[in-house]
């Protein structure tokens, strides 16, 4: 699976929250300076021939929705940085934010919890 870049990342966050929308209507969601019309329809034509957006016509426009749940891409992300910087250890992930992050042992049993929470469901 292809990463999206930052801008790219940006319009489909708008996309996974509005679940539809022309481009209008993503530039709206988009914190200011807003950018330019061209600039955001450009960057969706683009996610488009990633594989990441599809349209349906609505009169002269498009309305783009999402073909990857964020969910999914979440986890592709997550596992390609572990790969690539932790060799494929979640263990040694862990343990690096951990330090990184000055977690205690309270922080760490919450999450430990939320985990198992996740996990039963």
């Amino acid at each position: 699976m292809k990463q999206l870049t930052k801008a790219e990342e940006d319009i489909m966050q708008v996309l996974w929250q509005l679940k539809k929308a022309n481009v209008k209507q993503i530039i709206e969601k988009l914190p200011e300076p807003k950018p330019a019309y061209n600039t955001v329809s450009t960057i969706v034509r683009i996610l488009e021939s990633k594989g990441f957006v599809d349209y349906e016509k609505k009169g002269k426009g498009h309305i783009y929705f999402p073909l990857l749940e964020k969910q999914d891409y979440s986890n592709q992300s997550i596992n390609k940085l572990v790969d690539n910087y932790f060799q494929g250890s979640f263990k040694s992930m862990v343990s690096f934010f951990m330090k990184k992050n000055d977690i205690n042992l309270n922080d760490l049993e919450s999450v430990l919890k939320e985990i198992d929470k996740d996990t039963k469901k």
